[in-house]
């Protein structure tokens, strides 16, 4: 047997996977860490060999080696990881839009719109960041942790985590700065 491409479907299961465990989990670890960061990429290496036990019978040795179709699983399951927090992001500022719509004061409800069109803009802002820019930002911000501490906890310099944050906040406020358009409807 051509353990690059092994018969998923007629090997016994638990020998097959535990090889392939073997063989493939560290180097798909360190991919997904790389995307999705370290703890997260813990549960992806998992959720990757489960969805391949249970797919195994859609594997074809003719048409690629394994190592192929379990990175492509990995993919998968880290885009659907980051949509998820994505979507969380966008209803988050949704909710918080709802929750300030009132219908009291003229300057009341100017400064609600104002308030929730920034919201909106931020919310789309955190989405547009990659993950190591929303981690630093949300580990800084939400969890008030110091550069120092969020070196710590991402496993990078302080350096590292002092530039991504002013990349950060330098796109955030491009993010929501008017645009032209919006300074000619005033």
């Amino acid at each position: 047997m051509d353990e690059t491409r092994p018969d998923l479907a007629n090997a016994e299961p638990a020998a097959a996977f535990a090889r392939l465990f073997d063989t493939h989990a560290r180097a798909l670890h360190g991919y997904l860490a790389g995307r999705v960061g370290v703890d997260i990429a813990d549960d992806l290496v998992a959720e990757t060999f489960l969805v391949a036990l249970r797919r195994r019978a859609t594997y074809d040795p003719a048409q690629a080696p394994v190592r192929g179709w379990l990175y492509g699983i990995a993919t998968n399951l880290a885009r659907n990881h980051v949509r998820t927090e994505i979507r969380g992001y966008r209803a988050s500022a949704r909710v918080y839009a709802l929750r300030e719509a009132g219908t009291e004061h003229d300057a009341q409800i100017v400064d609600r719109l104002d308030a929730q069109r920034h919201t909106r803009l931020l919310a789309d802002g955190l989405a547009a960041l990659n993950e190591q820019e929303r981690d630093v930002l949300l580990l800084t911000s939400w969890a008030g942790l110091e550069p120092v501490e969020v070196a710590a906890a991402l496993g990078v310099p302080a350096s590292t985590v002092r530039s991504r944050l002013h990349r950060v906040r330098q796109k955030l406020k491009a993010h929501l700065r008017p645009t032209d358009e919006e300074n000619r409807d005033d």
